[in-house]
Formats: C-alpha cells, sequence, structure tokens
C-alpha cells in the first residue's frame, strides 16, 4: 500500500471516529431543515381568539366591503363624529375619513400596539375590489365591470430550451434556485473543508506530531494525502446530509407540499395539468440531471482541491490558528467575491465579468456551476475545466513549495515576503 493510501486512510478514519464528527453530521442537517420548515409552519400557526375591529365609515360608502372572519370581526359603525379609541375596547380602529376612490389616503387604522401586516393586507384586499368596482361606476358604461373582467387576462408564457437537436421545458426560475443552491453548496464545502485542513496542520504541527511522520514520508505525500482524506470525509458528510435532509424534508415537509400544490391547483388548474406542464415537476428531463449532476461534481472536487492545497500552505506557514487569520483573508475574499459574481452571473450569464471569472480558477467553480444550467457553449466549460484543473496542479506544486520549509518551522513569525522567498527557493 503507498504512503499517501495509509495517510488517507489516517485522515479518513481519525476523523469520522470522532465524536464531533457524529454530532455535526446529525446536527447541520437537523437545524437547515428547521431553518426551511419551522418558520413555514409558524406563518400558518394563528393565535387564538377573534380580533375585535371597529370601523367608522365617516363616508357611509363602504359598510358592504367588511366581511368578517375566523380572525377578524368587523363592527361598522356609521357616523360623523370622532370617535375616542381610548373608549374602545377592541383591538383597532378603522377610519375612512373620505372617499377612497378619488382619496385612496383617506383610511387610517388605530392601535395601541404595532398593527398587525396581515390585518393591514386583509383590509387592503377587502377594500381594493369594492373601490375599483366604484370607480367603474363612475364612468357611466354599461357592463363595464363585466368587460373589464373578461379582459383582465393573465399570460402564461411557457419556457422552451431551443437546442440543436431537441426542444426541452424549461424554467427559468426553478434553474436559477438549483444553480444557485448548487453555488452555495460548493462556497459552504471550500471554506468548510478547507479550513478543517488548515486546523489539521496546525495542529500537527503544534503537537510536534508532524516531526515525527515527516521522517517516514515527504511532505508532498502528506499533503496531498490530508487534502484528499480530509475530501472524503467531507464527502461522506455530505452525503449523510442529504439523506437525512431527505427523511426530514419528507416528514415536515409533505403537508406543505400538499398545501403548495393545492394553491398551484387553484391558479392554474387540476393538478393532472400542473404534473404535465411547466413545473418543478417536469422541467428537469434526465439528460439535464445528468449533465448538470457531473459537471457540479467536477468543479465540486476542483475548486476543492486548489483551495484546500492553498489552506494546507497556510496551516504549515503558522504556528497558532492565530497566525492563519493574516493569510485566512485573501482566500475568504476570492470565494466570498466568487459567491458575489455567481449571484450576478443569474441575471447576466453571458456578460464580460462573468465569462472571465468563468474562466479564473479561483472564481470558476462557484461562478460555472450558475450558468451551466442557463446555456453555455461546450468549449467554454472543456475550457474552464481545463484551466481549472492545470492551475490545481501548478498552484499544488507552489504550495508543496511552502509546506516543505514551513511545516518545520517554530517560533517564527511568518510574512508574504518570507513565504515568497520559500517559493522561489524551493
Amino acid at each position: 500500500m503507498s504512503k499517501i493510501s495509509i495517510i488517507i486512510q489516517r485522515e479518513y478514519f481519525t476523523r469520522i471516529r470522532k465524536k464531533s464528527f457524529m454530532i455535526m453530521t446529525l446536527l447541520i442537517p437537523l437545524l437547515m431543515a428547521c431553518i426551511v420548515f419551522i418558520p413555514a409552519r409558524l406563518t400558518q400557526i394563528k393565535e387564538p381568539g377573534i380580533k375585535n375591529i371597529t370601523v367608522i365609515d365617516q363616508t357611509g360608502r363602504y359598510e358592504n366591503a367588511f366581511h368578517s372572519n375566523e380572525l377578524y370581526q368587523f363592527y361598522l359603525i356609521n357616523q360623523s363624529a370622532h370617535f375616542p379609541y381610548e373608549e374602545s375596547k377592541n383591538d383597532a380602529l378603522i377610519v375612512i375619513s373620505d372617499n377612497l376612490s378619488n382619496n385612496p389616503d383617506g383610511i387610517t387604522i388605530y392601535s395601541d400596539r404595532q398593527v398587525n401586516p396581515e390585518l393591514k393586507s386583509y383590509i387592503s384586499g377587502l377594500l381594493s375590489p369594492f373601490v375599483r368596482d366604484e370607480k367603474l361606476q363612475q364612468y357611466d358604461i354599461p357592463n363595464l365591470k363585466e368587460i373589464v373582467e373578461k379582459v383582465n387576462i393573465n399570460v402564461d408564457i411557457q419556457e422552451v430550451r431551443w437546442t440543436n437537436t431537441t426542444e426541452e421545458e424549461a424554467s427559468t426560475e426553478i434553474v436559477m434556485a438549483t444553480s444557485l443552491t448548487a453555488a452555495i453548496l460548493i462556497y459552504f464545502f471550500i471554506l468548510m473543508y478547507g479550513s478543517l485542513v488548515m486546523r489539521g496542520v496546525v495542529e500537527e504541527k503544534t503537537n510536534r506530531i508532524v516531526e515525527i511522520i515527516i521522517s517516514s514520508v515527504n511532505s508532498f505525500e502528506l499533503m496531498a494525502g490530508k487534502i484528499i482524506g480530509i475530501a472524503l470525509v467531507g464527502l461522506t458528510q455530505f452525503l449523510i446530509w442529504v439523506a437525512l435532509i431527505v427523511v426530514v424534508g419528507s416528514i415536515f415537509g409533505s403537508g406543505l407540499e400538499n398545501e403548495i400544490m393545492q394553491k398551484a391547483v387553484l391558479s392554474h388548474g387540476s393538478e393532472s395539468d400542473i404534473l404535465s406542464g411547466n413545473s418543478f415537476f417536469s422541467v428537469f428531463s434526465f439528460s439535464y440531471l445528468i449533465t448538470t449532476g457531473v459537471f457540479f461534481v467536477i468543479y465540486f472536487i476542483g475548486g476543492y482541491l486548489l483551495y484546500a492545497s492553498l489552506f494546507a500552505a497556510i496551516g504549515a506557514a503558522s504556528d497558532s490558528e492565530t497566525d492563519t487569520q493574516q493569510f485566512m483573508l485573501p482566500l475568504t475574499f476570492l470565494v466570498t467575491f466568487a459567491l458575489f459574481i455567481a449571484i450576478y452571473s443569474i441575471n447576466n450569464p453571458d456578460s464580460t465579468l462573468t465569462f472571465w471569472c468563468s474562466m479564473i480558477p479561483f472564481t470558476s467553480p462557484i461562478v460555472m456551476v450558475v450558468r451551466i444550467p442557463l446555456g453555455v457553449p461546450f468549449w467554454e466549460i472543456i475550457l474552464s475545466v481545463l484551466i481549472l484543473f492545470f492551475s490545481f496542479i501548478s498552484i499544488t506544486r507552489i504550495a508543496a513549495k511552502i509546506y516543505r520549509t514551513g511545516i518545520l518551522m517554530y517560533g517564527k513569525k511568518v510574512t508574504y515576503k518570507e513565504i515568497w522567498k520559500w517559493v522561489k527557493n524551493g
């Protein structure tokens, strides 16, 4: 068995047996599920009891506009005198002081606490169509209301991606969401596991374990084994997360999915129409999933290997995690900048800035996974991948020089100038 294989096994099995690995592996998907589903559930929880709302309509025009429901009970008072709210035992007071069709600002809500946005939205939903009909009546055109309703048509635009051989249904919103999700996953993976590589090197260096290890293997084998071993740890954790998120999502999200489907049916027709139309259930063809998945893995691996080698070099050049901060900032900036460009490229996938950031190896892993589902010439993808892996090989050689010198250096504050000497003389 090669020395690199032994180092990979050591890094992998040592880390997955730690309690912290098991705790974080189980905790993070639960937290993610809670972040996604708990707010959705909380919005559906209504405070028990009915809110009593007093309505003073000084115009006498909107008595028929207010309809009570299971949350709000309206009590209408048609009078011109001002109503002293302090004497009211209701939860809020609505005063309509003017004809809303002529003065839309002629309504005010009074309350001794912040007005619930849902209440404002409900009242607006009641009054807006009533005022619209009132405004239409002023034109004194027979059947104008019916005419307006007939001509008020929402155009549903179907999307088709036209390639040289096939036509595929598409959904811009869903493709953008999945692309951005892939970019965010790579962003977090690079920072999380790149930092883990760096901390592992610093820990071994601080405990002087590396002096024993380096006597049996060369510095490049040690660095390569550590990077690949931690990558396998990350891949294992990622696959467990995916499985747990699917399980937790199926448990907590089934009710939410049914509600979304019901709303979609009300808006777009029958359930069969939705499943067969341009929706989440049909826009992802098999070829789309395979292509996107393959390139996601390629950029996933390439981006991690590129940054992990630099993180390893930073760990070798530092005596403690505190010392790594001065070198971490440029790398963190590059990864974060790549995420910002990825967000920008959603609406500008063919811009000059997006193109060059898709070629620069420090930004291409995150930017290109957003562009590919939106449609990128194949030659650009191939060129980007070649540049990424060629840069990985070149940067790994540079990082190995830093690693070789810095791994056995203690008690000295390393500067960028010192690191440049190691690179030139290595």
